[in-house]
């Protein structure tokens, strides 16, 4: 016998796991002891002063419980099967290259970065030496930026594709099963490396190949047909199809497209800070609690959003990438630039939280970059981070202000604690951020004291600048085919080419495109 309850727990019913056993028996009136439990979906409800937690749970009594995934590592060897050409190794490259080997299809994987391991010394290079390695960094490598940026899973892309699916070749792949089970999952930093590998060693063993710190240079056109690439060394490669998914940052592939008169164009997207507060402090506003979460609770997160007008236009400033328990990190892609990002570790247990912050740019806020054309965005993002840079020193130090100075244009005398290795200079954010953005973000940090009582204090300091939110260019396709509008056989693929947001959207852009190449090109 099966039975699924839906139950309201207190956190320690819902998070200790013989405190959760005991309670979903008890309120499901079983007393046999060869019962088995299972949590389905878990929420946290902390609306009330007694925070709870909402579970579905499965009951099974003298009866096996089913898989917790039914997604295996069973793929055919494509060693000899016709290529299919995956620019770029994110969630998106992987995904593809992934379904292409279900499909049948060997995957040629290029990408600029190194792997997980040697990345690691890239990264260590930004954040103790201040050394930005333009082809290997919190951007670039093995897994993308969310690798060494966080890990969240969360998604509201419902009709992109198949998220249990995704989820579950994460998990077969060794991210915990708990991804599966909770409302907003989570790997972490310091565990999703390890899967990134494991999706790596199932491609490589089925017989496709990846070629890490290799950049494309040019791409093989004839007419209006993608035939391949050409690789830093002069090396072409050919195959079905290309699968371009080189990520929001790549902005030498951006120009390269331009160059060859591929269609691109300018796009909206995000900009503005990221902001670190105590944990503790955010815990205590939507916890409700005097003291400390207690043991169960997990760090607790938000998400804002307040409507400003400047300028006679309405702008959305909303909260994007909130890290609980996390770390600022850098995440320029070359010398002379600040940007930063925020991850959390698996645990989520340092002292700070933090959030980008940011204002949507529309392309009316860019009249001035016209001249720039498609790539309008883009110039207006690369301005905005080089003065942030200048600023700050010209290294790595990133640009700060403590939130209420800042709302009363007011230098700060001093900084907070932070997480960010690289360090802090105080400065006047206005030297930073266009007048357009600095004068939302004032507007909505007072509106969001309001909303989260405690919220707005000097006891939290915005950093800048969070300027990679998304890609300010997208590369057009078909809306059913995935193929590029203009060049056939080009697929333009995840984040990049504007078409996700976040690792799971990006993930199931991989297979979507894997699927549409393969289902227009291959031999009948």
């Amino acid at each position: 016998m099966k039975k699924t309850l839906n139950l309201v727990l207190r956190p320690e019913e819902a998070f200790d796991e013989a405190q959760f056993e005991a309670a979903v028996l008890k309120r499901a009136k079983v007393s046999d002891s060869t019962a088995q439990v299972r949590a389905l979906k878990r929420s946290i409800d902390a609306r009330s002063k007694n925070v709870k937690v909402n579970i579905q749970a499965l009951v099974s009594v003298q009866e096996e419980l089913p898989p917790v995934i039914s997604y295996q590592r069973d793929y055919p060897n494509v060693k000899n099967a016709e290529p299919v050409i995956i620019v770029g190794f994110g969630p998106a490259g992987m995904f593809a290259a992934l379904r292409c080997v279900e499909l049948g299809f060997k995957p040629i994987v290029i990408e600029r970065g190194s792997d997980v391991r040697n990345r690691r010394r890239d990264l260590a290079a930004i954040n103790k030496e201040q050394t930005v390695n333009p082809e290997s960094n919190y951007c670039f490598g093995e897994g993308g930026a969310g690798t060494y940026s966080d890990g969240k899973l969360y998604t509201r892309s419902k009709k992109r594709g198949d998220i249990q699916k995704s989820l579950e070749i994460l998990v077969a792949h060794g991210a915990t099963d708990q991804i599966l089970v909770d409302s907003h999952p989570h790997i972490g930093t310091n565990k999703l490396p390890k899967v990134v590998q494991e999706i790596r060693e199932s491609i490589l063993g089925a017989g496709g190949e990846i070629h890490f710190d290799t950049k494309v240079t040019d791409f093989v056109l004839d007419g209006d047909e993608m035939k391949g690439v050409v690789l830093g060394g002069g090396t072409k490669l050919t195959g079905l199809g290309v699968i371009l998914a080189t990520g929001h940052s790549a902005r030498d592939i951006f120009h390269l497209l331009h160059q060859k008169q591929v269609f691109i164009e300018a796009k909206p997207f995000a900009l503005g800070v990221r902001i670190e507060h105590p944990q503790a402090l955010i815990d205590k506003i939507q916890y409700h609690c005097e003291t400390d979460r207690g043991p169960w609770l997990p760090a607790s997160s938000y998400a804002l959003v307040h409507q400003t007008y400047f300028d006679n236009k309405q702008r959305g400033v909303f909260s994007f990438c909130m890290c609980p328990g996390g770390f600022i990190v850098p995440a320029a892609t070359a010398p002379g630039e600040v940007v930063v990002n925020g991850m959390s570790p698996s645990r989520r247990d340092s002292k700070f939280a933090n959030s980008g912050i940011v204002t949507a740019i529309e392309l009316e806020d860019l009249k001035t970059y016209e001249k720039f054309g498609p790539l309008a965005g883009l110039a207006f993002q690369q301005e905005v981070e080089k003065r942030a840079c200048n600023v700050a020193g010209g290294t790595q130090v990133a640009p700060a202000q403590r939130m209420v100075d800042f709302v009363q244009n007011k230098v700060s005398g001093s900084l907070n604690d932070t997480s960010y290795q690289p360090g802090l200079a105080s400065v006047s954010m206005n030297e930073v951020l266009p007048d357009f953005v600095h004068e939302r973000l004032r507007k909505a940090f007072k509106a969001f004291g309001k909303k989260m009582n405690g919220y707005y204090t000097n006891e939290a300091q915005i950093v800048g600048v969070e300027s990679r939110t998304s890609s300010p260019v997208r590369i057009p396709r078909d809306r059913e085919t995935c193929e590029h509008v203009q060049i056939k056989r080009l697929f333009p693929c995840g984040e990049g080419a504007g078409y996700a947001g976040g690792i799971l959207s990006a993930a199931m852009d991989g297979e979507k495109c894997a699927d549409a190449l393969i289902s227009l090109y291959k031999k009948a």
